[in-house]
């Protein structure tokens, strides 16, 4: 009844906006392009579209500003950090585009053995991963750098939808194995080690598991687990204790560990309620360290001020609101969940980043989603807002009915 109400629905909104009646070529081509003509996209859908290019542009433009005088300085290019993120939005946008035409369903699928070679591939970070400041994240393969616990995250949100969709269902003997290997991710990650995203992970989890209908003593108990596990890791781990003491007094050893925090206040501060103008940032003439990637939100809120960063987070804010109708508007649990965690990766990871650099949090490497100079979390931010559009489109009930259509015309 549901499929042929849909089906009513396609037809009259066809009928009336003449989609394969038009006599525009460009428009056709367009239509031919995506999984849905553009006319009967949802609103969610094109307000989303507008999100990220508003999102993308920005980022770039923030990057170049940001990066510039280092790149000019260290690289002899003041544009080299710009022109490396604007090839790497090659594939990003490539992988955007497979995953919007391509079903859920079919990713559900083949999310599997990829989340395991990824998981594979961590392991080997750990055991001869490339180490830069007590951390171990990185592959080397040739000319590139593989960061597995960065490009894990969209298919961690796939297994777990495929897990929580339908939890009351599952098996017992599939639930345990399938929470252990989530352990056993969040573990790999912490090991490397590398807390922030080990914490967003467990996050996410925690997240879509209490989405899936977990019970709460569950998630409270998961949720203590958690606490206690960062809490060791803290402690076993030197650097990370250090960041933690600067957290607390970075004036304790101001041109130490607590340098950086320092400076990112400092820049934070200086921007005031208008900030210093695009471009003007003086922290980023190398006095804060790693400003284009993991303190990238300082140097933003310097050139742009408390209305340039308050702007910020209502973005942010409205991503979330859309993103959560997607969710609420999704005919299926595995696409409800799916929508779900693509919000709180995003949105929880972007938060983290501007906690981190406004010291509310202790100092550690997460960037700033389509904003912070590096491929891995561009790659991984582009299939993750490819699976929430990809949702809003299938939330119509239209997909399966215009592939249909085209095939028999």
């Amino acid at each position: 009844m549901e499929i042929s109400k849909a089906a009513i629905k396609y037809r009259s909104v066809f009928k009336r906006h003449n989609t394969f009646d038009s006599n525009s070529n460009s428009k056709n081509l367009r239509d031919s392009l995506l999984p849905l003509p553009w006319k009967i996209w949802p609103y969610e859908g094109k307000l989303l579209i507008v999100l990220i290019g508003i999102w993308s542009i920005l980022g770039l433009v923030i990057l170049g500003s940001a990066s510039w005088w280092v790149a000019s300085k260290e690289m002899g290019d003041w544009a080299y950090y710009l022109k490396r993120q604007i090839i790497w939005c090659i594939p990003g946008f490539t992988f955007f585009y497979f995953v919007l035409n391509t079903a859920i369903r079919d990713l559900l699928k083949i999310s599997k053995i990829i989340f395991y070679i990824l998981i594979f591939l961590i392991i080997l970070t750990i055991l001869f991963g490339s180490t830069v400041n007590g951390s171990s994240r990185w592959l080397i393969m040739g000319p590139f750098q593989i960061q597995p616990s960065e490009l894990i995250k969209p298919f961690a949100i796939l297994e777990a939808a495929n897990l929580f969709a339908h939890w009351h269902l599952v098996k017992k003997n599939k639930k345990i194995i399938s929470l252990t290997i989530f352990g056993f991710l969040i573990l790999l990650i912490m090991k490397q080690p590398n807390l922030s995203t080990a914490g967003l992970t467990g996050i996410l989890f925690w997240i879509m598991g209490l989405c899936g209908g977990i019970r709460y003593s569950s998630l409270f108990s998961v949720a203590s687990l958690g606490f206690v596990s960062g809490c060791i890791s803290i402690i076993t781990n030197e650097y990370q204790k250090l960041r933690v003491i600067s957290f607390i007094n970075p004036w304790q050893d101001a041109e130490g560990n607590g340098y950086q925090l320092i400076q990112s206040l400092l820049a934070i501060g200086s921007g005031g309620l208008f900030g210093q103008g695009f471009g003007l940032s003086t922290q980023k003439l190398q006095y804060l360290p790693i400003q284009s990637t993991d303190f990238i939100f300082a140097i933003f809120a310097e050139e742009f001020g408390l209305l340039g960063s308050t702007l910020f987070l209502i973005f942010l804010v409205l991503f979330s609101y859309v993103g959560l109708r997607i969710a609420v508007k999704c005919r299926n649990n595995y696409t409800k969940l799916v929508a779900i965690g693509c919000v709180t990766i995003l949105t929880c990871q972007s938060l983290m980043h501007i906690a981190v650099a406004t010291g509310t949090m202790p100092t550690t490497g997460l960037p700033l989603p389509f904003v912070s100079y590096g491929g891995n979390s561009l790659l991984s931010s582009f299939f993750v807002i490819g699976m929430l559009l990809r949702c809003s489109l299938e939330s119509t009930g239209f997909i399966g009915i215009f592939n249909i259509r085209k095939a028999l015309n």
